[in-house]
């Protein structure tokens, strides 16, 4: 199988065998694989190391199509197959491609968190999110006025959820993950399997629509992760590993 694997010289895509499960674990056959900004520093001090860590794909031994944010403290998902912790993953979205269900798991399960876990944010309360047309904020808008909130840009809210950083709005609650501050909650998203299927949920209510910047084949994973530092991305880059977009986008 082909993988992806960060050295201190940069990224090279490698043969390797295809992984086995251990009791807990599932292997999952890799058709999409989103990425973020700057993950390729978080694993400086486990170098090889495979970077993304969210996937949609199809379970080896049910066939059944899943997705997940998987942890960040092993291997990341940028290969034709990956061993994942079977307790993270979540039915996919059936309305979503594998392309759109990648591009949902971190950005919404920080909005999610954010909004909901951290940030208390009840119907009828006024929300200020910064970084709105974000990866994460965009989803977070979608989510907080499904819950029958208001979202406001300016004047005081209740709670502001701070994806962004920089000056913040005045909030009665301010929870973000952009960096820790005076009086507000950091916090840094983790993979949980109910969210996640309330998240599939959503999305195939068409509540939730994860959007997308670009596609790049995992033999060009050099040129998304160089996209995600480019001006005026809007939206998540994703690797289509297998090939499944019918035209692969790229700006």
């Amino acid at each position: 199988m082909r993988v992806l694997r960060l050295y201190a010289d940069g990224l090279r895509l490698e043969e390797a065998a295809r992984p086995a499960a251990t009791e807990g674990e599932t292997v999952v056959r890799v058709h999409a694989a989103a990425i973020t900004r700057g993950e390729l520093e978080w694993p400086a001090d486990r170098l090889p190391a495979v970077p993304s860590y969210e996937l949609s794909g199809v379970a080896e031994d049910t066939g059944e199509e899943v997705f997940a944010l998987t942890p960040f403290d092993r291997d990341g998902v940028a290969a034709d197959y990956a061993v994942v912790p079977t307790s993270v993953l979540a039915a996919k979205p059936s309305s979503l491609t594998h392309v759109e269900a990648a591009a949902l798991p971190m950005g919404g399960l920080s909005a999610w968190q954010g909004l909901f876990t951290h940030g208390r944010l009840q119907a009828g309360e006024r929300v200020a999110i910064t970084g709105a047309a974000g990866g994460v904020g965009h989803l977070a808008v979608q989510l907080a006025r499904n819950a029958g909130a208001e979202v406001v840009s300016e004047g005081d809210a209740d709670l502001v959820f701070d994806t962004a950083g920089g000056e913040l709005p005045k909030g009665k609650r301010v929870v973000t993950i952009a960096a820790e501050a005076p009086g507000a909650t950091y916090f840094i998203v983790e993979p949980d399997r109910e969210q996640l299927t309330e998240l599939a949920r959503l999305a195939d209510a068409g509540v939730l629509v994860p959007a997308i910047d670009s596609t790049y084949p995992l033999e060009q994973a050099r040129e998304a992760f160089d996209r995600l530092e480019a001006r005026g991305k809007r939206g998540k880059v994703v690797i289509d590993v297998a090939g499944d977009s019918a035209a692969p986008r790229t700006p």
